[in-house]
């Protein structure tokens, strides 16, 4: 049995020995286990692993990214037209240049359309009435033949307004129009024709606008701007706001207008679109004339203005 004295000094060597956990083959002389004498361990150092080589990517011509694009989008110019032609190789010509021109034609749009943007009655105290305002086009993407008429009156009594528009319209760049062409009014007074000029088309954040210069065969000169807008609150259920004001350059008594701003006329109509061909709608239609034209209004008798409910139908073909 180990006395006192050698357990104290056992325990003392032990405590000043310096820990060597960080190396864990520390302390475990190798040279002595059987197989193992000589053996270097330089072998066991992490070898450097070899870069790959570059991978060659010309066998996948053709499936490569696209070379950047340094321009803007859609104002690249466009691909050149192919000029070879292989199947001439084994089949006529001739045909073949037939059979290139008839797919050409395909290309060419042409097409109609006969939009009833209004049809309502109007609620106005004392006198109902009623509005049309309809429109349509024939031809192509870049030229048509287009038409409007619009007009109002009371129940009982005759049309206050009408008028047809006749034009040709010649589209300046994808969103804006240009017009030239003919206005006939059919008025209770004195008839109108006007040459027409103007610009419409579709501005930012979707608004519908219009405006139009009118020179009548009398030498009078008018003015219109329009704008409504779509706001679509479901995918069904639209509201339209719209706007119109009418001006004149000069004093014309014989139809009751005066120099300056004639007429203002806001609405907002609530459509319902069953599909997108048919849609009955309700709103309020509001107008007021201006200036001299409120005075001559009044001087005949007329209010110069008139608010009133509306429900009507918007279709088209």
């Amino acid at each position: 049995m180990m006395s006192l004295r050698a357990a104290i000094v056992f325990a003392a060597a032990t405590a000043a020995t310096p820990t060597l956990a960080q190396d864990p083959h520390a302390g475990h002389d190798m040279s002595q286990m059987q197989g193992m004498e000589g053996m270097d361990h330089a072998a066991h150092q992490p070898q450097p692993v070899p870069e790959p080589a570059p991978m060659d990517h010309s066998a996948h011509a053709g499936h490569g990214a696209a070379p950047a694009v340094t321009g803007e989008v859609g104002t690249a110019p466009p691909p050149t037209l192919p000029t070879d032609h292989p199947a001439d190789a084994f089949w006529d010509p001739s045909r073949m240049a037939k059979a290139r021109e008839a797919f050409a034609d395909e290309d060419r749009f042409t097409g109609n359309a006969l939009i009833a943007d209004r049809m309502e009655y109007r609620a106005v105290k004392g006198r109902d009435g009623y509005a049309w305002q309809a429109m349509g086009w024939v031809g192509g993407d870049i030229d048509r033949l287009s038409f409007e008429t619009e007009g109002e009156g009371a129940f009982g009594g005759s049309v206050e307004t009408a008028e047809v528009r006749a034009a040709w319209r010649h589209a300046l760049d994808p969103w804006w129009n240009l017009e030239l062409g003919a206005r006939q009014d059919f008025n209770p007074g004195p008839d109108r024709t006007y040459a027409v000029v103007g610009i419409e088309g579709l501005a930012p954040y979707w608004f519908e606008v219009g405006a139009h210069a009118f020179v009548s065969t009398k030498g009078d000169v008018h003015f219109r701007l329009e704008a409504e807008h779509d706001m679509r609150l479901t995918q069904r259920l639209i509201l339209q706001p719209s706007a119109e004001i009418d001006l004149a350059a000069q004093d014309v008594p014989e139809l009751g207008i005066g120099a300056g701003f004639e007429k203002i006329e806001l609405g907002a109509r609530l459509r319902y679109e069953f599909v997108r061909e048919f849609a009955p709608y309700v709103g309020v239609h509001w107008e007021r004339k201006l200036g001299e034209t409120a005075r001559l209004s009044r001087a005949s008798g007329d209010a110069p203005s008139a608010v009133s409910a509306v429900i009507g139908i918007r279709a088209w073909f």
